[in-house]
C-alpha cells in the first residue's frame, strides 16, 4: 500500500512543487485559493493545490514551506459533496488508506487533536475550493489521474472497481445524501462509477411498504 498522507516541503523557488520529472510525473491541474481539512480538523487557510499524474500536493499561503502531499494510490475513493449537513462548505471529499492504531494507542492519543498531526493516521480530506463551480471538474481529474494509477492488489483480490453509494460514510457515521458522483480507485473505469447518493433509498421505502402491509394483514 503507497504511504498516506505526508508533509511536502520539496519546494521550487517559483513556489511550485518539485515534480518527479525521471518517472514521468506532471502537473495536471493548478487551484488557487483552496483549503484542505484534514480528518475532523479546520480548514487550513487557503493556499494552491496542486494535482500531478502522480499525486494530490496542497501548498500553504501563509505558512511558507508548509504542505501536505498524498498519492493515488493510497486514495480509496473520492466524491463532490455539496449537502451542507454532511459538511458546512461544498468540497471534494476524499477517503485515505491510512495507519490503524492500536488500542493501546488509540487510548493513549487522538492522532487529530494535537498540534503535531500524525499524518499516518489520516483516512478523511476535504478539499475547499475558492470557486465552489469548479469542483465537479476538480472531480474529474482525480477520475483521470486514479485512472493512471490503478491499485496494483485489485485485479489479484477480485475487486471490481464499483463503490456502492449506500456504503459510503465519513468517520463521524455521517452518510452523505447529496455527494455525486464518487469514483474509486480499483484499476477500472473510474467514469462510469457514479452513483447517487439518496439516504431515503427506493429499496427502504419499498420495505417499509411491505412491513406496512404484514402489519396491516393485508
Amino acid at each position: 500500500m503507497a504511504p498516506g498522507l505526508q508533509r511536502f516541503s520539496d519546494i521550487a523557488g517559483d513556489g511550485a512543487p518539485r515534480l518527479d520529472a525521471a518517472s514521468g510525473e506532471e502537473l495536471v491541474r493548478v487551484d488557487r485559493a483552496a483549503s484542505v481539512a484534514l480528518g475532523r480538523r479546520s480548514p487550513e487557510p487557503p493556499g494552491t493545490l496542486f494535482v500531478t499524474t502522480r499525486r494530490v500536493i496542497w501548498l500553504s499561503e501563509e505558512e511558507k514551506g508548509k504542505g501536505y502531499a498524498v498519492d493515488f494510490l493510497a486514495i480509496s475513493l473520492h466524491a463532490v459533496s455539496r449537502d451542507l449537513e454532511a459538511y458546512p462548505s461544498p468540497c471534494l471529499y476524499a477517503q485515505i488508506e491510512a495507519e490503524v492504531a492500536t488500542d493501546e494507542e488509540a487510548a493513549e492519543s487522538n492522532p487529530e487533536a494535537n498540534d503535531e498531526l500524525e499524518l499516518s493516521r489520516v483516512s478523511e480530506l476535504r478539499i475547499i475550493l475558492g470557486d465552489p463551480g469548479q469542483l465537479d471538474a476538480l472531480f474529474d481529474v482525480f477520475c483521470h489521474c486514479a485512472e493512471l494509477n490503478p491499485d496494483p492488489n485489485a485485479e489479484r483480490n477480485g475487486e471490481n472497481g464499483w463503490f456502492h453509494g449506500e456504503d459510503m460514510v465519513d468517520e463521524n457515521g455521517t452518510q452523505f445524501s447529496n455527494a455525486n458522483p464518487i469514483g474509486q480507485n480499483g484499476g477500472y473505469d473510474l467514469s462510469q462509477s457514479v452513483f447517487e447518493l439518496q439516504i431515503n433509498d427506493q429499496r427502504f421505502e419499498d420495505a417499509d411498504e411491505e412491513q406496512e402491509i404484514h402489519e396491516n394483514g393485508h
